[in-house]
């Protein structure tokens, strides 16, 4: 099984100072296309997908625009990428924990860390998440594209309960994906409802 690799997380360092702009073959080319999309991933969960451009996103990771076009067809194309890396830092951080074995993380208490794992994924990146939901209602490729994503994702979650458990893989990608934007939009608690009490139920489908 192939883990997910390049988290979004660890590309999202803080801006590079003011510089003079230089041409992407003075730097490494995948080292500029990290710093493009972790200053995307910045200003799309700052600034919501309408509230920024590729010009702006360009200029905060030190690049001309013209660069991120050398990377990036358009915002949607560039917003898919950081989409899917934020994906990508969700799993890698939960394989990570998987494959910790640590004695503390058993039981209970392994499925709590790695539900509120998932649910502080959300809550650190609730913009790019709402960006994200609002392009799925409106825009038929990226509609598309999470279908993709989700499918990668079952092939992940999947052989982790079993062959024939894709069924029960996919109801609980999507319990966890809707009630940790629940948590992290402000849905739940506008309910009544306490981040602690939906931990503990999504706790019972793992």
């Amino acid at each position: 099984m192939v883990k997910p690799q390049n988290a979004v997380r660890r590309a999202a360092v803080a801006p590079p100072k003011a510089t003079p702009r230089r041409s992407p073959r003075s730097r490494d080319p995948e080292r500029t296309r990290e710093l493009l999309l972790a200053a995307a991933a910045r200003a799309f969960d700052r600034d919501g997908y309408f509230g920024t451009d590729t010009n702006r996103i360009a200029r905060e990771a030190g690049f001309a625009p013209a660069t991120l076009y050398r990377y990036f067809e358009d915002k949607r194309a560039l917003f898919l990428a950081t989409y899917e890396r934020w994906v990508e830092a969700e799993w890698s951080d939960l394989f990570s924990r998987l494959d910790a074995q640590t004695p503390q993380l058993k039981g209970t208490a392994r499925k709590r860390a790695l539900a509120q794992a998932v649910v502080d994924h959300h809550k650190r990146w609730a913009g790019l998440r709402a960006s994200l939901l609002g392009l799925v209602a409106s825009d038929p490729q990226v509609a598309a594209f999470r279908v993709a994503s989700r499918a990668r994702q079952l092939d992940w979650l999947t052989p982790l309960l079993g062959a024939d458990e894709r069924p029960r893989a996919l109801l609980i990608l999507l319990a966890f994906e809707r009630v940790a934007d629940s948590i992290a939009l402000g849905e739940a608690s506008a309910l009544g409802l306490s981040e602690d009490l939906l931990l503990e139920q999504l706790c019972t489908l793992i």
